[in-house]
């Protein structure tokens, strides 16, 4: 009888091992593709532990000796604990606010009562018909582009993602600028990537500058600088500068967050950074569905120590955070009259792209962004117009 219930201990063993296994890879593989990887050692270690105690159970030795009971759960308790340190952190690291692109796009869409478009206060000279050219651009110059849009396309429903006039970000707006599904883009000009994948398909990008706008830095309001110089923004992106301290702050590492490959911003980024080679980006561990683990820049983390970078108009008119500040740059504050008088070091142009020389309607909304019309919409705005740079 002792042998049968031996043999019946191992074979209920070994079937709450199949079952334990099961289930334990179920919610590994469903933590895995929502992206939660930090959570899979704790569920080995919790499921490992429940099942070798239920082994000790029905093995009922183990039991009669107390000594061995608290030994086992207390290494046990050790090992929750330790398994506990990254969910914990990353539950506190979501709790820290996140700056990013998420802003309500609908209320910029044309033609829809209520948005928050500018318009001229006389119409339009220009006024065009079926076909309509296919605009796409980005985030920070959609509030643009969707109002030239009102003053020139014809009064219909304009779905910011599936109509003649969609907001995409830089990246992808580049890409379906490439690929034929745009005919015109508002953005800042190209990486060094997309300029190839125009290359590879046969045209040359052509880039029209319609205004001038500021690409900033920013840190967490609480943060004592108030401003960097050239050589220091490039000093902590390369890597070479690793401490607040060293340009006058709190003795903190520095978060030098960057943004996704060939976004309009890390585009800028890389530009500014001229030869002076840029350090690696901050990484999270991502879960892509069936694709698996890989690593994509992290979003900006409003930390105190963290710093991070976007354009002025996106950051004042459209995000208006007030947990972060901008910096000055070798003194001077990103505003329109710095960007205006060339005063702030790093203001940029912006463009309409097009894939080869604008023709048709493309080129005749071009000309009239170009206008006094369009400049002074693009003013109206709150961008800076070329027409007004000194």
């Amino acid at each position: 009888m002792e042998k049968k219930s031996y043999w019946g201990q191992i074979g209920m063993a070994i079937f709450v091992l199949l079952g334990a296994s099961f289930f334990t890879f179920v919610i590994v593989f469903t933590f895995l593709l929502a992206g939660n990887i930090h959570y899979i050692p704790l569920i080995i270690a919790v499921a490992s532990i429940l099942y070798i105690g239920f082994v000790l159970q029905i093995f009922d030795v183990f039991y009669q000796k107390k000594k061995r009971v608290k030994v086992f759960w207390g290494l046990a308790g050790i090992i929750i604990a330790i398994t506990c340190i990254q969910p914990i952190y990353k539950w506190l690291d979501s709790r820290v606010p996140t700056v990013d692109a998420e802003v309500n796009i609908y209320q910029y869409e044309p033609f829809v009562e209520g948005n928050q478009l500018v318009e001229l206060e006389q119409t339009s000279s220009l006024k065009l018909e079926e076909p309509l050219p296919v605009i796409d651009g980005a985030t920070a110059l959609y509030p643009l582009y969707a109002a030239i849009a009102q003053e020139v396309y014809p009064k219909k429903q304009y779905n910011p993602y599936s109509s003649e006039v969609m907001v995409n970000q830089t990246h992808e707006a580049y890409t379906n600028l490439i690929l034929g599904r745009a005919d015109l883009i508002f953005a800042a000009g190209p990486s060094e990537n997309q300029i190839r994948r125009a290359e590879d398909k046969g045209f040359e990008l052509v880039l029209t500058p319609i205004g001038k706008e500021a690409f900033v830095f920013f840190v967490n309001s609480k943060n004592n600088i108030d401003g960097l110089s050239l050589e220091q923004i490039k000093g902590i992106y390369s890597g070479e500068i690793t401490n607040w301290s060293e340009v006058g702050g709190d003795n903190d590492e520095i978060r030098a967050f960057q943004r996704p490959q060939d976004s309009g911003s890390q585009t800028a980024l890389q530009r500014l950074m001229g030869d002076t080679p840029l350090m690696e980006a901050p990484t999270e561990d991502i879960a892509t569905g069936m694709g698996g683990i890989i690593n994509e820049v992290s979003q900006y983390k409003n930390y105190k120590n963290a710093i991070g970078y976007t354009f002025r108009y996106y950051s004042n008119e459209m995000v208006r955070n007030e947990e972060i500040k901008l910096l000055e740059v070798n003194g001077v504050s990103p505003t329109k009259e710095t960007i205006r008088s060339n005063a702030y070091p790093i203001a940029s142009e912006f463009y309409i792209v097009t894939a080869g020389e604008p023709t048709g309607n493309v080129k005749r909304l071009i000309d009239w962004v170009l206008s006094d019309e369009g400049q002074s919409l693009i003013e109206k705005a709150g961008y800076v117009s070329l027409s007004s740079v000194e």
